[in-house]
């Protein structure tokens, strides 16, 4: 050893260890000593020898020696691109890219993957599409993802340069985990499968009707409920989901109502009766019932069913013989008439009042201008053999029209205004008996479908998958019973059916947070 190298390791530190410590590193190096012995002994020491000395006996104090005597300038460093050294400074270290060590032949053939099962036919956009690549199977999951995500989310965008998150993210971050809560929200879209619904008390609980009842809506602006019937009564009552208070009952003598209706400003109550064409009006601000007699202009004997005009200017009359009698509010009396073949099932004004769609007991559906009363469109409604309801979604998407056979048709209503023969987008088949109540919510994502011919039967469907709610409604127990009419709350908050029992019903949909 060179004397560099002796006033090197003068120069180095010492470290003190405990006095059993020291006894071990002399008991190893006596051992060293003889093992080193007894090699010379057999003829030398080999390399082989030599490293199973150390990795044994351990050598920690002579590999510190050797390291040290190690040339600057064989020592191995990982290098940039630009050649400099790599000693713990802040620039990314180059990946090492290896090579394979095995190459399959079987990974570049492409397996398919059977999309006739009932998981997978979903995804399949014809029924030629029977068997798919599994690359391609992947392209078609992730074109639905997004479609459901409303485009690519901010997370799964193929970014190299992400911005740095500055002070205040991190600090938004330690305020998060300092609070305990429920940081999960709802997606904005209904999901389709299982609705979250919940049995509340029923809304008439105070005052239930003491004959089926024919009649129930929520009001469009308070958070009030009206339930109408046989008996000759209009009930009001405050909605809560608790105890839904009664508000007051307005009694009509003999006059059993078999519709009543919010004006569109919601404060007054139309009432036709089923037998002859006297209605009332009942104003909710002043508390006075106004009997109307007669209309200027309307030549029938009897009017049971109207419908109001979302605008608030007009009452739709429906009368015999394929007549409807549009009436002004204000002045009360017919303007317009329009007459089509058959006889008048059911009918509804479009969002805007402009249009009116009505359906024939003979399944035809016929399509009015308001202004001109002239018959813009006539198409027959597929497969119907005799029409029983209709009804148009909110936001001018959808037309409901049941028939008969309890098979509901959903059409656009963009197709059925500039197609010639508008093919139904689904043919809702899960009703077995006329489907006589039709009912889009809020947002047209629920479709309720009821027929009062059987118990129970009451569906909703998921809009825009066609698909029926599974868990609703449940069949371990009557609930519902004869569903004769249906609503929904102005946000969707709540769901309604009368019964022939004259009980209104309350469900909450527990997805929409508004009443």
């Amino acid at each position: 050893m060179d004397s560099s190298g002796s006033s090197a390791r003068k120069q180095r530190k010492t470290v003190k260890r405990p006095p059993s410590e020291d006894a071990s590193v002399a008991e190893q190096r006596l051992k060293q000593k003889k093992h080193a012995a007894l090699c010379a002994t057999l003829g030398g020491e080999d390399a082989s020898v030599r490293l199973l000395e150390e990795l044994v006996f351990g050598a920690e104090e002579q590999l510190s020696e050797r390291l040290e005597q190690i040339p600057q300038d064989s020592r191995v460093f990982l290098e940039d691109e630009d050649g400099s050294e790599d000693s713990g400074s802040e620039g990314p270290a180059r990946p090492i890219i290896r090579s394979a060590v095995w190459e399959d032949e079987d990974d570049q053939l492409e397996e398919e993957v059977d999309m006739t099962h009932r998981f997978r036919r979903d995804f399949k956009k014809s029924e030629a599409e029977s068997k798919m690549s599994k690359q391609r199977l992947q392209q078609r999951l992730k074109e639905q993802f997004q479609k459901a995500m409303g485009g690519t989310p901010s997370w799964a965008e193929e970014t190299t340069d992400r911005p740095r998150r500055d002070a205040e993210d991190e600090d938004e971050d330690e305020e998060l985990l300092r609070r305990t809560g429920d940081f999960i929200s709802s997606s904005h879209s209904l999901p389709k499968g299982v609705i979250k619904i919940k049995k509340c008390l029923n809304a008439n609980s105070e005052c239930p009707g003491a004959d089926q009842l024919s009649s129930v809506q929520f009001h469009p602006s308070a958070q009030i409920l009206m339930t109408a019937g046989l008996d000759h009564s209009i009930s009001l009552f405050q909605v809560d989901g608790k105890n839904n208070p009664k508000i007051q009952t307005i009694h009509l003598e003999n006059y059993p109502v078999n519709k009543a209706s919010f004006s569109a400003d919601g404060e007054h109550i139309v009432a036709t009766g089923l037998r002859n064409k006297l209605f009332y009006i009942y104003d909710m601000m002043e508390g006075k019932v106004i009997p109307v007699s007669s209309v200027r202009g309307l030549n029938e004997q009897r009017v049971s069913d109207f419908q109001v005009s979302p605008d608030g200017k007009y009452l739709l009359l429906s009368g015999s013989s394929g007549y409807l009698h549009l009436m002004t509010t204000k002045t009360r009396e017919v303007v317009r008439s329009m007459k089509m073949n058959g006889s008048v099932c059911a009918a509804a004004f479009t969002p805007d009042s402009s249009k009116i769609f009505a359906n024939s007991q003979e399944g035809e559906v016929f399509i009015w201008d308001v202004q001109s009363s002239k018959c813009l469109k006539k198409f027959a409604d597929d497969g119907c053999v005799r029409g029983t309801s209709l009804a148009l979604s909110r936001d001018g998407l959808y037309l409901a029209c049941g028939s008969q056979s309890g098979v509901v048709n959903i059409y656009s209503q963009k197709d059925c205004l500039h197609t010639l023969e508008p093919r139904p987008l689904k043919a809702v088949m899960n009703l077995v008996t006329p489907a006589t109540s039709l009912s889009f919510n809020s947002s047209s994502e629920i479709l309720a479908i009821a027929s009062r011919a059987d118990d129970e039967a009451n569906r909703l469907v998921h809009l825009p998958s066609f698909t029926v709610f599974s868990n609703f409604p449940r069949f371990q127990k009557k609930t519902i019973f004869r569903a004769h009419c249906l609503d929904f709350s102005p946000q969707s908050g709540f769901y309604t059916v009368a019964n022939n029992k004259g009980s209104a019903l309350l469900f909450r949909l527990l997805h929409y947070t508004d009443f």
